[in-house]
């Protein structure tokens, strides 16, 4: 691609997805480089979730959330094991409390396995206590493929393989604007310290919560194109003492969200959430008063939990298409067929699954800006 460029392609945002964009990119052969607005790779979403593993289980089928998490979640894994970043496949289970919840669970099982998620088991109340003996479950499905990972440790790698191939990560430069250039490609504004202008034939958008403000300061970019953001936090509780459970616990899901869920994570501790609330700035308190709330949501599937045990921990902002009571949309990546702009791929509303999904939304961004290149 063209010696008149100072890259082939810029990478806006390096958190899981802005990466996994820049290595795609980068494995094609292109000068990439990837510009981060923090001190530090990967200080957005992708530092402040759950660190889960999904296999795939809830997504409708033939959508990009169903396609790039099974893809994504195969990938991670390989990429993980090969790389030697920290991972466990613990398993899951998700959970009918009672028998109300059980035709719930069933759909979840309809629709994985249409999903393709594999090795997916029915279990009676029975034998998920067999498995897990402090769970309250009427019935449950067991998820093998799932499973929780160091998603740090992820992102250096993906940082260490496009520093390797040539490409250049930046930290602490904001993007502040770009122009589409006469002959095609970008002209990009760099604020920070090392303020500059670059040029670019490729330009990928992936800065979680501020997809919608770095789109408005493409120039050109049509602001119908621009969905509206919304913030859903959710919180998380910490448990001290010994975990009850090795495998992820998963009571069927909230709307909007999968919902309040448990996770023992690499350390060996409990952590619970998140919750979902939706807020208007980006505000990471984690109320303790909240405590009892969790409490009484978490004895639904572990009655033996004691309040004293639960300690706030940290918060999560996701960047949502939707409001509350509307429906979840699927990821949106939008190319040239959306927004008229040859060269720019924009992605808006990556939340979860965005993490599991991240190397193949990368290989899915790659292939859409470099076909026929």
């Amino acid at each position: 691609m063209g010696a008149p460029f100072d890259f082939d392609a810029t990478v806006v945002g390096a958190g899981a997805v802005g990466l996994a964009c820049g290595r795609a990119l980068s494995r094609r052969g292109l000068t990439v480089l990837v510009l981060e607005k923090e001190p530090h790779i990967g200080q957005g979403v992708s530092s402040r979730n759950s660190e889960v593993i999904h296999g795939g289980l809830y997504y409708p089928t033939g959508s990009l959330k169903a396609k790039l998490c099974v893809g994504g979640r195969r990938a991670l894994y390989d990429f993980l094991e090969s790389r030697k970043v920290d991972h466990w496949k613990c398993g899951k289970l998700v959970v009918a409390t009672e028998e109300a919840e059980v035709e719930r669970i069933e759909a979840i099982f309809q629709q994985a396995t249409t999903n393709g998620v594999e090795r997916l088991e029915h279990l009676t109340g029975a034998q998920a206590r067999t498995l897990e003996p402090e769970l309250n479950a009427h019935a449950a499905i067991l998820s093998p493929e799932s499973g929780v990972f160091d998603s740090h440790g992820y992102m250096l790698a993906l940082q260490g393989e496009i520093e390797d191939a040539g490409g250049a990560v930046v930290i602490s430069a904001p993007f502040e604007g770009a122009e589409s250039l006469p002959g095609g490609g970008f002209s990009i504004r760099v604020g920070g310290e090392g303020a500059m202008t670059v040029t670019s034939r490729l330009l990928v958008t992936a800065p979680g919560l501020s997809a919608q403000e770095v789109a408005a300061r493409i120039e050109g970019y049509p602001t119908t194109d621009i969905p509206a953001r919304h913030l859903g936090k959710g919180i998380y509780f910490r448990l001290t003492g010994a975990a009850p459970f090795n495998r992820l616990i998963y009571p069927p899901p909230i709307p909007g969200a999968l919902g309040t869920h448990y996770r023992k994570d690499l350390g060996g501790q409990g952590v619970f959430g998140p919750d979902l609330a939706y807020v208007e700035t980006e505000d990471y308190s984690v109320d303790p008063a909240k405590v009892e709330e969790f409490a009484r949501y978490i004895r639904r599937f572990w009655p033996g939990v004691a309040v004293e045990r639960l300690s706030p921990d940290y918060a999560g902002i996701r960047p949502k298409l939707h409001g509350p009571g509307e429906p979840q949309p699927d990821f949106q990546l939008h190319g040239v067929a959306n927004h008229g702009m040859e060269g720019l791929m924009a992605l808006f509303g990556i939340e979860s699954p965005g993490l599991t999904s991240s190397l193949a939304i990368g290989e899915a961004v790659a292939q859409s800006l470099t076909v026929g290149v």
